[in-house]
């Protein structure tokens, strides 16, 4: 077994750094742990950076995940993605790696000539906004009851839980603001539309700045210099996720003589060159910028609202992040175009500005990307489930979630239990064990919760 070489020996490489691993086997499956080892300036600091898994000949699997637990069943299925023969060169996976469906979110899958629509997922675009204002702490109302509930009535959210009601959390009569941005988005619309007609029964034109419901929210935020954020979690709601279910069966649909022989039926996937593969790209590109349109059109309807509860004037913009983490996009990496899948993650290219929200009570951070490319330039996208949803309403009190939240101005009943700060990792750790992937602009503390 192979052990660490001294820093001595080390100063011989004629590289930045170098692998040593050790190969445990554990049910057939070689789980080898390669610390990357970096030299710090004076050559004496040694840093450890990511772990590996791998299971035989498929594609190796860095995982950013030291200090933090990742769950056996989500190992499995990060296997079950690897072992697929286009991935490209390695799967990257982020501290808040979890169980999902198909594909593990918080993973990174960079592909050759062919593209997992589970991979990505029905919540296509899904992602954060958030922008700096000129207004300190002493500028907002002793209550923050008044400008939660101006939130709330200025961007419809939630769903109702019996079917033949209208939508609560859709727009009953579009306003101008929201018809202006669909204008930009109805073209491309019309042309999915002709070749798969079905997709016009979603709410599109109607859910258009709109939040949503389960971990999509809109909270106000202080950062360390007691300045006011706002910042807010959705994608491209039901159009979005009609998009994504229709061609996660298309591609079932093509593969069925050969779906058998998949570890999971949902890693189906669209050659290049296929109808379905081109048709797809094109119109889960068409749901990212919905899902980008959608936060704006939110934010902008969030200060205004701020703006009405608060008569001092106050500026905006003076930072601002808008940034996906569930989409795909064509990138350049090693050298090579291909197509990088981040389902939970996103990108954090030098310089690159990105948003990591912990969860409802917790700490989020604005980061910049330090542009690591083992990563393939990514990064985590919050600080990821330990628990489902129902674990958590069964285990957890509408006593545990009001003195989880005491500090922010949020619901606390039973239907936001499963959101609770103990069903997430800790944010902190998950920070730690993505230090050589981003780092730390502003640190947030939300005062003010929006939940669907």
């Amino acid at each position: 077994m192979p052990g660490k070489l001294s820093p001595s020996k080390l100063n011989h490489l004629n590289t930045d750094s170098y692998f040593y691993s050790s190969l445990i086997p554990d049910s057939g499956t070689l789980f080898a742990m390669y610390n990357v080892m970096y030299r710090a300036n004076d050559e004496k600091m040694m840093k450890p950076q990511f772990d590996l898994l791998q299971s035989g000949a498929d594609a190796p699997i860095k995982m950013w995940t030291q200090g933090v637990p990742v769950e056996p069943e989500a190992k499995q299925q990060l296997l079950n993605t690897a072992s697929m023969p286009f991935i490209f060169k390695h799967m990257a996976v982020m501290p808040d790696v979890h169980l999902g469906k198909g594909s593990t979110i918080g993973s990174v899958i960079p592909t050759l000539g062919a593209i997992i629509p589970a991979a990505v997922g029905v919540d296509i675009g899904c992602g954060m906004i958030a922008v700096r204002t000129s207004l300190v702490a002493a500028d907002l109302p002793d209550s923050l009851l008044g400008l939660r509930s101006a939130i709330e009535q200025a961007v419809p959210h939630g769903r109702n839980s019996s079917r033949g009601k209208r939508d609560k959390g859709a727009w009953h009569e579009t306003p101008p603001d929201v018809d202006a941005h669909w204008s930009q988005l109805a073209g491309r619309f019309k042309r999915l539309t002709e070749r798969y007609p079905q997709l016009l029964k979603t709410n599109n034109h109607q859910h258009l700045g709109t939040l949503g419901t389960g971990n999509h929210f809109i909270e106000i935020c202080l950062d360390q210099a007691d300045r006011v954020w706002v910042m807010l979690h959705s994608g491209s709601r039901g159009v979005g996720n009609a998009i994504g279910t229709l061609f996660i069966a298309l591609a079932q649909k093509d593969m069925q003589q050969h779906i058998a022989h998949l570890p999971d039926r949902n890693l189906a996937y669209f050659r290049e060159g296929s109808r379905h593969y081109d048709d797809y790209l094109e119109a889960v590109g068409w749901a990212q910028d919905y899902a980008h349109h959608n936060r704006e059109v939110m934010m902008n309807r969030v200060l205004a609202a701020l703006s009405a509860t608060i008569t001092k004037p106050f500026a905006t913009h003076q930072e601002a992040v808008n940034c996906h983490h569930n989409y795909v996009q064509k990138e350049k990496h090693f050298n090579q175009q291909v197509l990088i899948t981040r389902k939970g993650a996103v990108s954090a290219q030098q310089g690159e500005m990105g948003i990591i929200p912990g969860s409802m009570g917790a700490k989020s951070f604005i980061v910049r990307g330090l542009g690591n490319e083992e990563s393939f330039c990514s990064c985590s996208h919050g600080a990821g489930r330990t628990m489902s949803r129902t674990a958590a309403k069964n285990r957890f009190t509408l006593d545990d979630q009001i003195r989880a939240t005491a500090h922010v101005e949020c619901r606390k009943d039973r239907d936001v239990i499963d959101e609770i700060p103990m069903a997430y990792k800790d944010i902190d750790a998950v920070m730690a064990a993505q230090s050589s992937l981003v780092e730390i602009v502003h640190t947030l503390r939300q005062v003010v919760c929006v939940k669907g």
